[in-house]
């Protein structure tokens, strides 16, 4: 009688879904529906109707032997009932007990013996192979004759062994099915002795060589079991009621047995195919071609029952990637390339008796011939001659390994293994990929010579800041002496980190581990102001819906405060992950640095980059042609960037709202290389034009970076799709990778190149299409909960407990419960996504923020004289030395109250406002901060940038003493705003700026106690302290000239050259070197 599971067979009629019928519930049977299931769970195109056999659900057959122990067949099911009942309602019916008779392939209907007529859209034959039973052999239908193959087999010998207790039970086969079988019927525990025939001198013939199998011969005969080897078996012996006696061999001897088990290999079971008028192989098996369908359109073979290029494989493996296979090209190849079938992987690895075998690769590749060579292929004689084997055997342990090399050692092609096969994992993958190995042969065996030690410190001498030349030791050294107790304290005294900043997490890695190797406990809070880490922060916002600075500070920090450099920044991309609010909005810009402040990266002459979105790096004509316009109109330096984008240089803040105007309008979008953002999602042309390729890997880059442009994150994330194992994209080295396989893509995650380069680890294999934004998605959202300030993905996840591994079980295995709130988490953040410059150039309040000066609508250009190289204009080089001027202890002749900006420019926000403004020639930066305001110069003088009034306002805690600050925006020297300090630099000594007393008046200006113009620009003038064409080179001749004749040093070092005088002072022309 049919059993049958889920809707009826006439579900079809009221459903659009294509209809998939699948003959055979078997392992690859259940494999393939499980696939299909998965790969079809967001589109559902199809329903799924099963046909079985049996009367068993799909069950596991390989591990049958355990049957003996517990009896208990749902034990053995590869999926409990209730799964089947749980699946969606009409994607999945089965009928069981019910066998498929017949097929038409014109009318598209499967018949079964109980008279129903399934049709279906698409057949899939899964119906598996027959154990064989050699019926040649006189006696093999006698009582006490079994196979070794189905549950039913299994409990017709476990019903006939309790009548035969202490007799000897024989298995006819020393293959993997032989010795199953005996150990099956020793758990039996009723036979006195189990006898196993094979009729080559030793077992597992098609695992292990002669020495390998002898091996385990003598193991198998340490457990008790009688081995008759190199015997073939003539006939089976009975008494007159035609039960088993005995066995008799082709030389005439004979042994006792009562019960005989054939375990000899399996045929295909191919009849309903050959009734069918299906095509199949002169040997058996239904013929399939590389995409497994057979000679009938939609009618597919998959599993032991298919004949795939002359063969039929009885092996799991085989069946699964077929399964697999067909799964992913009727769900995935609309959207990939369509998979094909190659030769499919026969390694095995197994434990039988006890006793540990695997064979891998082309494990006899020294017997019959290299399946693969590198080069051009050779006679079949010669290429054997092109193999060598290093062999390793330990009688004592009982273990063997022979692997199989290409004569020079440089390849790994396969090979064999018993009693220890704990290195199977990683070098079936070597054999697999055909790659040169990374060491020598012996290595895989008895490991590397010598060993060397893992240096996980840097040595004290290596160089930890190259701007500043600072080495590890220098930094460790402070530390220790107990001049630097934070990393602020170690930039000041040894200038680490204080030229471009790339060291700084370098340097407070150094910092905490020394701290903690002198048992210091080290807090890893965002600053004086916030007790807490960026972490344990974002948690805080993320749960109280702490939607501003303000609400922050009174929340988890001090109430009121001002805030500094560190923490700004990292509550603004809390602010922005959690809420996305527009960065240059009144609340929000306070708390960006320059670039955001701008939209724009900030370059060395005061100007800024333009870098709209291409993505996957893919741009059509009209969009090149608009950059072009843009670039020849704005007269912009250009380049292409490492990631696939074209970067504008050379843009002036006053012009920047005219660019993008015309690149929006052109649909192009702001790209975020301003931003601690997603950059780019680098991309190879993959299966849309390379031959090799097979995943659409540009396809797949633009999903991945139109999904997640601006999120903003602990720091910039960087992704790159490659097409194929040939990597062009370089996805390896990104904080997030992925490479197109067969089957969908591998997921690489937590690399980066910078100071401290990294290659990124496998974070999942074969991810179908579908399913890779759903783990981005979780894998972003847990970095940006989790990471530290400025921390990026490589650091991140070194730092996780137990790193990549515990990486997979949260996101993978879902080891916290929170994979579901991390998705909604990143939807909501994607889902809110605005052109962050689109609404700029739409807003007539923000297009305020992009004049350059607050008093005036003249401007000022190229405060660096440009230069002309390559066709292509840009700034000259910066000077290595800083300026040395007292600007602090300039004396004026005299001062007086000067209105100079309307107040009305300036926000009473608790972040504090800034503007520039223009005085003659003198560019000053006025700060407002809790309704006083401070006025300095506008110029920086480690870089005579003028720069000031847009670098972030910090305070220092009350514990500290209160001290007002501007940080510049270029290499973070904090200069003082307040009190007796005013004009000091914090973390440079030797740096200074000037100040002036500022006040707002009655009238609603903003008046400053300034000297005159004239007096005034000889002291701070643009046209004085502009960086000039050939500086650089004049500097480094002095250098070479000091201590000759007519050359002094002045003042910190520098030089003056000496004709007449030395000129000095207020009114000086030229630079006063």
């Amino acid at each position: 009688m049919a059993a049958t599971g889920a809707p009826s067979g006439s579900s079809n009629e009221v459903s659009k879904k294509k209809r998939i019928v699948v003959v055979g519930l078997g392992m690859v049977g259940i494999v393939f529906v499980e696939k299909l299931l998965k790969l079809d769970a967001k589109r559902r195109e199809y329903d799924i109707v099963v046909i079985g056999e049996e009367p068993y659900l799909a069950y596991n057959r390989v591990g049958l032997t355990s049957f003996f122990e517990h009896r208990d067949v749902e034990r053995l099911y590869m999926q409990p009932e209730a799964w089947y009942a749980g699946m969606p309602e009409g994607s999945l019916s089965y009928h069981l007990n019910t066998l498929a008779t017949e097929i038409d392939s014109e009318k598209k209907v499967a018949k079964t013996a109980n008279g129903d007529a399934i049709e279906y859209d698409i057949l899939v034959l899964a119906t598996g192979s027959n154990a064989i039973l050699p019926k040649v052999i006189p006696g093999h239908d006698a009582t006490g004759v079994f196979v070794y193959r189905t549950i039913t087999d299994l409990q017709n010998l476990i019903a006939f062994s309790a009548t035969k207790n202490g007799t000897t039970g024989v298995v006819v086969g020393g293959g993997l099915l032989g010795l199953e079988a005996a150990k099956a019927m020793m758990d039996l525990q009723e036979f006195g002795k189990i006898r196993v025939i094979e009729s080559i001198p030793y077992v597992l013939g098609r695992q292990v060589d002669s020495e390998g199998g002898a091996m385990v011969v003598e193991q198998v005969r340490e457990l008790g079991v009688d081995l008759i080897l190199g015997k073939m078996v003539k006939k089976i012996l009975t008494d007159e009621s035609h039960n088993v006696t005995g066995v008799e061999f082709k030389d005439g001897e004979t042994v006792e047995g009562t019960c005989v088990c054939f375990a000899i290999g399996v045929s295909p079971r191919d009849d309903l195919a050959r009734k069918s008028g299906l095509d199949v192989g002169p040997r058996g098996g239904i013929l399939v071609g590389d995409d497994l369908q057979t000679s009938a359109k939609d009618i597919y073979a998959i599993g032991e029952c298919a004949n795939w290029g002359g063969m039929c494989y009885g092996l799991y493996g085989p069946g699964v990637e077929m399964a697999d296979i067909l799964a992913f090209n009727l769900t995935e190849a609309k959207f990939h390339s369509p998979r094909s079938l190659t030769p499919p992987d026969m390694s095995t690895k197994l434990k039988l008796l006890g006793i540990g075998v695997a064979s891998f690769g082309d494990a006899f590749a020294d017997q019959f011939g290299p399946q693969w060579l590198p080069g051009k292929r050779q006679d079949k004689e010669i290429e054997r001659t092109l193999v060598k084997a290093l062999t390793y055997k330990d009688p004592f342990n009982h273990v063997y390994k022979k692997y199989l090399f290409t004569k020079d050692g440089k390849y790994l092609l396969g090979g064999m293994m018993v009693g220890d096969t704990s290195d199977y994992i990683k070098l079936l993958p070597m054999s697999k990929k055909h790659k040169e190995l990374e060491m020598s042969p012996g290595e895989l065996i008895i490991g590397k010579p010598g060993g060397e030690d893992d240096a996980n410190n840097l040595p004290d001498d290596a160089q930890i800041c190259s701007c500043n030349n600072v080495t590890k030791g220098d930094i460790t050294k402070t530390i220790k002496e107990g001049t630097c107790k934070t990393v602020n304290e170690i930039k000041t005294c040894t200038k680490a980190g204080t030229g471009c900043g790339g060291c700084i997490p370098l340097v407070t890695s150094i910092f905490n581990k020394t701290m903690a190797d002198m048992g210091v406990e080290v807090k890893n809070h965002l600053c004086s102001h916030l007790a807490f880490s960026r972490a344990e922060l974002f948690h805080i916002v993320m749960v109280k819906k702490l939607v501003s600075f303000e609400a922050i500070m009174n929340e988890c920090g001090e109430p009121g405060s001002l805030g500094c450099e560190l923490c700004k920044p990292a509550i603004a991309s809390i602010l922005a992950s959690l809420f996305n609010r527009h960065i240059i909005d009144p609340a929000q810009r306070g708390l960006q640095d320059t670039n955001d402040k701008f939209l724009a990266n900030i370059q060395r002459n005061g100007t800024y980059s333009v870098v709209p979105r291409v993505p996957g790096g893919e741009i059509t004509p009209d969009k090149l042609a608009a950059i072009a316009s843009v670039a020849k109109k704005y007269n912009l330096y250009c380049k292409i960037t490492g990631g696939q984008r074209i970067d504008l240089f050379g843009a002036r803040k006053q012009d920047l709202l005219s660019i993008w105007s015309e690149l929006i309008e052109a649909g192009l979008e702001s790209g975020h290389a301003y931003a601690k953002s997603l950059r780019t999602v680098k991309s190879c042309v993959g299966s849309s034009w390379c031959r090799f390729g097979i995943g659409d890997s540009v396809g797949m880059a633009i999903r991945i970076e139109e999904r997640y442009k601006s999120i903003r994150s602990p720091h910039k994330i960087k992704g790159a799709v490659s097409g194929c194992v040939r990597e062009c994209a370089e996805a390896q080295n990104k904080d997030f990778g992925l490479i197109a396989t067969e089957t969908g893509f591998n997921i690489f995650v937590g690399g980066n190149g910078g100071a401290k380069p990294r290659h990124s680890e496998l974070l999942a294999i074969d991810v179908p299409v579908n399913d890779v934004l759903p783990i981005l998605d979780r894998y972003l959202s847990f970095y940006i909960r989790t990471a530290d300030k400025l921390q990026r993905t490589a650091r991140w996840i070194e730092n996780l407990p137990g790193g990549i591994k515990y990486l997979r079980q949260v996101i993978l295995d879902d080891k916290l419960g929170i994979c579901a709130d991390l998705e909604r988490q990143m939807e909501e953040l994607v889902s809110s996504f605005f052109c962050e410059w689109t609404e700029a150039v739409k807003s007539p309040e923000r297009r305020k923020e992009f004049r350059q000066f607050a008093n005036t609508e003249e401007n000022v250009v190229d405060m660096i004289e440009p230069i002309v190289e390559r066709l292509q204009t840009r700034p000259s080089n910066w000077v290595s030395e800083s300026v040395a001027e007292d600007f602090r202890g300039t004396k004026w002749s005299s001062v007086s109250w000067q209105p100079i900006v309307d107040a009305s420019k300036f926000r009473d926000i608790a972040t504090g406002d800034s503007n520039a403004v223009k005085r003659g020639d003198t560019q000053l930066a006025i700060f407002k901060v809790k309704g006083k305001y401070y006025c300095t110069q506008q110029m920086c003088p480690h870089k005579r940038a003028f720069v000031l009034s847009d670098g972030l306002i910090g305070e220092s805690s009350s514990a500290e003493g209160k001290k007002l600050w501007v940080s510049c925006p270029y290499h973070k020297k904090n200069f003082e705003l307040k009190g007796e300090e005013a004009g000091k630099c914090g973390s440079d000594e030797s740096l200074n700026i000037a100040t002036f007393e500022v006040e707002e008046r009655a009238d609603g200006w903003v008046y400053v106690k300034l000297p005159t113009i004239e007096e005034l620009d000889a002291a701070l003038g643009t046209e004085r302290w502009k960086v000039r064409k050939g500086e650089d080179v004049r500097e480094k001749e002095m250098k070479e000239m000091k201590g000759r004749k007519g050359v002094v040093v002045n003042g910190k070092g520098r030089e003056v050259m000496v004709k007449e005088r030395v000129v000095n002072g207020i009114g000086a022309a030229g630079v006063d070197w």
